[in-house]
Order: C-alpha cells, then structure tokens, then sequence
C-alpha cells in the first residue's frame, strides 16, 4: 500500500502563507510609503475598509496555516492508520498460511508420530498468535469505550507472578529470567483483569526487545501517599529520547519495531488507556538505543478519597 508523503502539503501550505504574508506586507508598505497623495481623497469609511481588509486578510493567513496542520495531522493518522492494516494483515495471513501448510501436509502425507507431535504444537502457536491478534484490537475497543469495570483489592505480586508464568510457559525463557521484587504490602486498587492486561503487555515488550539471555526486572514499591510503584526494566534495544512521547500513541510504531519484530503498534496504547481508567499514569525512560528502558506504573492503593490501603479495604467500586 502506497503512503503518500506528508512533505509535499506541508512545504505548499507554507508556501502560500509566505507568499500572501509577502504580499500583504508589500501592500501595507506601498500604502505608508505614499500615503499622502493616497489619505486626501480617503473618507472614514474608505479607512473603516482598509483596516477590516488588513484585518480578514490576517485571519485568512492564521486560517490557511490552522488548515495546513490539520491536513499534515489527518494524514499521519491515515498512514498509522495504513500500518495498522498492514500489520494487521501480515499477522492474520501469516499463521493462516501456516495452518493451511500444516493441514496439507497432514492430509496428504502420513508423518511419524514426532513429526505429528510437532505440527499440532506449531499449528497450536499458530492459533495463540491469531487470538492475541483478535484479543488486542477487542482490549482496544474496550479500553476506549465506556464500559463499567469492577475495582477492587488486587495483590500485584499475584498478577505479575502470573504474567511472568504465562510469558515462560508460551515463551519458553529458560534463558531469560524474569525478576519481581515486591517491597511493602504490594497492593493495588483497580481491575484485576485489566491490570493482567497491562503487566502482560510490559513483560511481553520487554522480553520482545531484549537479547535472549539479558534480564527483566520488577519493582514493586510504595510510591508515596496512597500510591504505588511498578516498574518494569529490561536491558534491551532501548529507545530514542525523541520517540519517548510518541511511543504510547495508537499504531505508533518505530522504523527499528517493524523491521525487528510482528505487532500491531498497540501494545502501549493499551497499557496506557488501561492505567489511565485504573486513575493511575504510567511513564517511559530510557537512555538511548542499546541502555534498555524502564515503564513505571503508577496506581492507587485504595479508592478515590481513602487513606486505607488496598489490603484493608474490603468493599468495591466500578468506575466508567
């Protein structure tokens, strides 16, 4: 699919602002410079025109270029847009075309039980990356709607031990350990559900990006007041400074992520709606390419207007 390049509308609007800021200011120098024989036949209301004319001519200029950044922004949407279907193409078709290989080949040929054993495994992966592929436009879809969510006392080294068992069991990390430091009571008040979401995102990013015997570690820790901490670094491929802000951005995805790795650019959306609705924030460090990066996330231990930790309250609340 061809992207059209944001460079040509953006140096043509620009252009024509100059152009009609240049000649405003030639006719407003025009006018001053012979002013004189110009003033003697001028009466209020021919001045009560000059100034609206000076005025809707500015107003036209600010218009052009208000224009100008629209059009530049719609179509950086359109072409993250594009990369989303691209993604979204290549991670559907991909397995489908290995499942359909699989089941040719089972029906047609009569392999030994090995070489069974490990088609039904792969065909397996297969399947798992065409649900996670399904399960995070539907977490998107969720995540931006208005639906009501269940929020109660969650124990986080529960949630991210289980995040880290799924991540080995799918994984197979022998050669990645994943370490959890949990400091205080660990508790945190929102959406279980949703805070596997989140925690599952950040551990698979970070295992996606790192080298394969490089380690991740967990930090659990109070954050101050009724707050606390989790933190997730790795000591991967890192990630530009300039790109620190836009990587929470919907189907944004860096040159380095499509040509190294399959996804769909909304991993960190995600993260970052899920915590927003948790009333919690969640933050991106990192040194440059090559010195890792670290997510901070950070939650409330109780509901909105209680001193309590999350491990002493016991009622619940949902939140829109």
């Amino acid at each position: 699919m061809r992207r059209r390049s944001i460079g040509y509308p953006l140096a043509l609007g620009i252009t024509l602002a100059v152009v009609a800021g240049a000649l405003a200011v030639g006719w407003q120098l025009l006018v001053v410079g012979d002013i004189e024989p110009v003033t003697r036949g001028l009466t209020p209301i021919h001045w009560t025109l000059v100034i609206l004319g000076s005025v809707f001519f500015v107003l036209l200029i600010v218009g052009l270029l208000l224009l100008c950044a629209w059009l530049v922004r719609e179509m950086r949407v359109n072409q993250r847009q594009e990369a989303f279907l691209d993604a979204v193409t290549h991670e559907m078709k991909t397995p489908l075309a290995s499942l359909r290989l699989y089941l040719e080949t089972l029906e047609r040929r009569d392999p030994s039980p090995e070489r069974r054993r490990v088609f039904v495994e792969r065909m397996g992966q297969d399947i798992e990356r065409l649900e996670r592929t399904v399960n995070q436009v539907l977490v998107v879809a969720r995540a931006e709607g208005a639906q009501s969510v269940r929020f109660e006392s969650v124990d986080l080294r529960a949630v991210i031990s289980e995040c880290i068992d799924e991540l080995h069991e799918r994984n197979n990390l022998s050669e990645h350990p994943i370490e959890l430091s949990v400091s205080g009571p660990g508790y945190a008040w929102g959406s279980r559900e949703e805070l596997v979401v989140i925690f599952r995102n950040l551990l698979a990013n970070a295992v996606k990006y790192s080298a394969p015997r490089s380690r991740t570690k967990v930090t659990v820790e109070p954050a101050g007041g009724d707050r606390v901490r989790v933190s997730v670094s790795d000591f991967g491929i890192g990630i530009d400074r300039t790109e620190l802000r836009k990587i929470f951005r919907r189907f944004y995805r860096t040159g380095r992520d499509v040509q190294q790795a399959a996804g769909l650019g909304l991993g960190l959306f995600i993260v970052r709606q899920l915590v927003r609705r948790q009333g919690g924030r969640v933050d991106a460090e990192s040194e440059g390419r090559g010195k890792g990066s670290l997510f901070a996330v950070t939650l409330r231990t109780g509901p909105r207007g209680s001193a309590q930790p999350a491990s002493s309250v016991a009622a619940t609340e949902s939140s829109a």
